[in-house]
């Protein structure tokens, strides 16, 4: 007699080896943003853990296990592709969603190469967001539930197991003719076939006509174990009756497909007979699709369409290698709208997007059947011309090109007209190197805008010295930090009334080693086009701040010290950090660091330079506008910024004798004064133009009448000498 009868069992249950509530790590150093995504997951009744940076993520997942984690890239401690190696280190099965306001393709890359299950650019939907996170669950799920089955039926039949575990592929069995035996219910959702109708029928019925010749090798696989067809890329058509096409993705699917020989085990260990076989067919469709838009969009510029660079330079390798064999030329274009910079800055980006668009497609029309368009960046295309027969054939086309841009395009409601600068240059007359060709038709491209613009120059030996130089100066600029050839004279700006020196505006020279003092109008373009001017401009800040500490150890009164700041300084997102910095690193009053900027930077972007001129201001950090009166912004503008000093351009004041420069000047003068600011003339080189300045009640003036620039010893003696000329008066008043 049993001691369990049947009558007393427990009933039988089953139990989910999964959480009712999935649990999610959400991982983002800005606050907000945390909390917009808690209250949107909370909709879900999703389980929420919070971690404001990485390195507070890396101690959440040490602690306990997340379905999925929504991972930032860009955190200042510990950065989102760091995240990812740990993640991948530890908790491989945990999918990562990267949720980035970083929207290049590279970084997307970047992100999927680290392990990342998907990529999501902020700003995103939330119901979008909300259905990448469940279809990451859900593969999460599948792939655990499939792990879970596998472990339950390992000792099950082998051929069973197979199917089973790869339940949510396409799978199959063939008999030894190649004839479908079985197909599962995935058939249908993939391929639009049911499986009773493939049942019986030969495998090509669903191979794609280019690919029935490997699939013979694979479909017809005899091999078993360890040395059967894994991972074989395969195409397979759809079913072209199908009734319910928003099942399919295209005409066709490609799929991995690993495949196995079957035997009839019964017979003896040297007479297995071949039976067919069986294989699994994974849908690799979407993967493959976003492997063709990583690569087009590697190869091609996002907004036109066109070609980048890249592709360009390799339709002209193969182009040159075409024209060598056919000894026929080939001509390159290089193509740069003009002012195109003054169209984004006036209408927006919107508006010059647009114009690249129609640009790019009045182009396409001036071309020939083979030519080759593209776009390397900005508003430069270039142009393969191939098979020519001479140079008249490129001036026939870029006649055609200045025609057709030369009419007006109309953009949101704008009339806009342009004109194209164009170089060329021709091979292998001019060389057979590809990146020369580029270089050189850039070069004659730049030539024909210094020669008034609109036209057509082909490239020529003697263009290149000026770029050389240029570049020379650039390489130059990049190793004069290091090597400390840099220098500020100190130029003094005098009461007017007084003559006491109440500050000095710090002049960067360039002590060259070869070409010896060089002023700003030398290098200044340079760097500030390379880019240059910014670790420049951070060293005047701190060059600057520290000639002030030193005077003020040497107990010299206290004066005001003026220093120049460039569009590339004040656009970088550091600057006021990098301004902060050399004030406190030698302790000095804000009161005495002026920054100078004009009044065309000042309104580039208003509402940022507003933000960052402000928090400055906030700190004691004063600012003056420079060359003033030579800009186009308006009072009303002007009155939003924090301004403390006036600064009267040079123009001006050299032509004081005119009446009518003396009306404006004594308006800009009686301006600032009622403004409560201070006024500074710049350039003031004779008595009549001090004496003028001073009766229109100007506070301060600087130039040559009273001093060139100054070295630093120079200006220490100076500032000294008016110490003791002030205190040695005040004695004798009080005497």
């Amino acid at each position: 007699m049993s001691d369990h009868p049947i009558e007393s069992a427990p009933p039988r249950t089953t139990v989910s080896p999964f959480p009712v509530r999935s649990r999610l790590l959400v991982v983002d150093d800005e606050p907000l943003i945390l909390e917009g995504l808690t209250r949107l997951l909370a909709t879900r009744d999703y389980d929420v853990v919070t971690a404001n940076g990485g390195c507070d993520a890396l101690i959440a997942i040490g602690k306990q296990q997340f379905d999925a984690i929504l991972l930032d890239l860009g955190m200042p401690d510990l950065n989102g592709n760091e995240v990812l190696r740990f993640v991948a280190d530890r908790s491989a099965d945990t999918p990562v969603i990267v949720v980035s306001g970083d929207s290049t393709i590279d970084a997307a890359i970047r992100a999927l190469r680290g392990g990342a299950a998907d990529f999501v650019r902020k700003p995103y939907e939330p119901e979008e967001l909300l259905r990448r996170i469940d279809n990451t669950l859900t593969r999460r799920r599948l792939e655990k539930e499939n792990n879970h089955i596998l472990q339950r039926l390992q000792q099950s039949e082998k051929w069973h197991r197979f199917l089973v575990n790869s339940s949510p592929d396409f799978i199959y069995t063939l008999d030894s003719d190649g004839r479908f035996t079985f197909v599962n219910d995935r058939v249908e959702s993939l391929l639009g076939y049911r499986s009773e109708e493939l049942l019986s029928q030969h495998y090509s019925l669903v191979i794609h006509e280019d690919d029935i010749a490997r699939a013979e090798h694979v479909f017809n696989e005899r091999r078993a174990g360890d040395r059967n067809a894994r991972n074989i890329e395969i195409r397979l058509k759809c079913n072209p009756g199908m009734r319910r096409p928003r099942l399919m993705n295209g005409r066709c699917k490609a799929v991995e497909l690993t495949a196995t020989g079957m035997y009839d085990e019964t017979a003896g260990p040297f007479d297995k007979r071949f039976i067919g076989s069986y294989g699994v067919a994974k849908d690799i469709t979407e993967r493959k699709q976003a492997e063709e838009t990583v690569h087009y969009q590697a190869y091609h510029d996002l907004l036109t369409g066109l070609p980048n660079r890249a592709l360009f330079r390799d339709h002209l390798g193969l182009m040159l290698a075409q024209a060598r064999r056919n000894q026929q030329p080939l001509a390159v274009l290089s193509l740069d709208l003009d002012h195109f910079k003054v169209i984004n800055d006036s209408l927006g980006h919107t508006v010059g997007d647009e114009l690249l668009l129609a640009v790019g497609a009045r182009l396409r029309q001036c071309l020939r059947e083979g030519d080759t368009l593209a776009r390397l960046g900005g508003d430069e295309f270039a142009v393969l011309l191939p098979t020519l027969v001479s140079r008249s054939d490129v001036e026939h086309i870029c006649r055609k090109i200045i025609q057709v841009l030369s009419r007006p395009v109309y953009v949101k409601g704008h009339e806009i007209y342009i004109s194209v600068s164009i170089g060329a240059c021709v091979a292998p007359e001019d060389g057979d190197m590809i990146d020369n060709l580029i270089r050189q038709a850039e070069i004659a491209m730049y030539q024909a805008k210094s020669q008034g613009r609109s036209r057509l120059l082909f490239w020529e030996s003697g263009m290149q010295a000026p770029y050389s130089e240029r570049m020379q100066v650039e390489a130059d600029l990049r190793r004069a930090l290091a090597r400390n050839e840099f220098v500020l004279f100190y130029q003094p700006q005098v009461d007017t009334l007084t003559g006491e020196v109440r500050g000095f505006e710090a002049l960067l020279r360039w002590w060259h080693p070869q070409r010896g003092l060089l002023t700003p109008a030398d290098f200044i373009p340079v760097a500030e086009e390379s880019g240059v001017i910014v670790p420049i401009g951070d060293w005047v800040l701190r060059e600057a701040s520290a000639q002030l500490a030193e005077w003020r150890r040497a107990g010299l009164p206290a004066v005001r010290l003026s220093v120049n700041i460039s569009a590339r300084q004040l656009e970088s997102p550091d600057f006021v950090d990098s301004v902060m910095r050399a004030i406190q690193v030698y302790s000095l009053d804000g009161h005495q660091v002026e920054l100078e900027i004009t009044e065309s930077l000042l309104m580039r972007d208003f509402e940022a330079n507003a933000i960052k001129l402000g928090r400055l201001s906030a700190a004691g950090v004063r600012l003056a506008i420079d060359d003033f009166g030579t800009g186009y912004s308006s009072f009303k503008y002007l009155s939003r910024f924090p301004i403390h000093t006036l600064k009267i351009d040079q123009s001006f004041v050299q032509e004081l004798d005119r009446d009518e420069n003396m009306s404006i000047v004594n308006a800009m003068i009686a301006m600032g004064r009622g403004m409560n600011l201070n006024v500074v003339a710049e350039g003031v080189e004779t008595e009549s133009q001090r004496a003028r300045l001073q009766q229109m009640q100007c506070h301060e003036v600087q130039g040559y009448i009273y001093s060139a620039a100054l070295s630093s010893h120079e200006a220490t003696t100076l500032l000294g000498r008016h110490a003791r000329g002030f205190a040695q008066a005040e004695h004798r008043v009080v005497g």
